[in-house]
């Protein structure tokens, strides 16, 4: 039986394992920096684009672009995030005082472990907003489409998250 299952499953479009692969070759790792702004260890983030790439192969060839494929990486990030998200409320439930691990701690440097610490504790529309911005340069228009918000949108939601950074690291940012 499971073979006539399989034998029935459609094969991936014409071009689309080529177009997967040239994505992957050219844009993991400037996805994988993405991924780890968003959710803030190397491992995750490359969990989360393999994750993202393993799914590609069904879709067609002419939606695999890497606006696509970014906006597939945000989504998972926030699809992680939330799973984390629940599991630090059941973990704050039974203890006061969470800790970041020592390897996370001593691969950042304190300006940028503040930095990240301070983006962390940003709305996520907030931090999704700065990190397409400033660390993939897009313009506004291009955050709009992959967050799916108005461009006036992206444009406050910046400017509240740099205000709010500006507070809470006293100047520095």
């Amino acid at each position: 039986m499971n073979v006539d299952i399989v034998a029935r499953a459609s094969p991936p479009p014409a071009g689309a394992a080529d177009a997967v692969a040239g994505l992957y070759r050219e844009h993991r790792l400037a996805l994988v920096r993405l991924a780890l702004l968003l959710v803030g260890d190397r491992e995750s983030a490359e969990d989360v684009v393999q994750d993202v790439f393993s799914r590609l192969p069904g879709r067609s060839p002419a939606a695999l672009t890497l606006p696509y494929v970014r906006v597939c990486v945000l989504n998972a990030a926030r699809s992680l995030l939330r799973r984390r998200s629940v599991a630090a409320r059941a973990i704050l439930r039974r203890r006061d005082d969470p800790v970041d691990s020592a390897e996370t701690t001593a691969l950042l440097g304190e300006s940028r472990q503040e930095m990240l610490a301070a983006l962390g504790r940003l709305p996520r529309r907030q931090r999704e907003v700065l990190v397409l911005r400033y660390y993939l340069d897009l313009s506004d228009a291009d955050i709009a489409e992959a967050t799916r918000l108005r461009q006036s949108t992206v444009r406050s939601t910046a400017s509240r998250a740099l205000e709010r950074l500006e507070r809470e690291l006293g100047g520095r940012a």
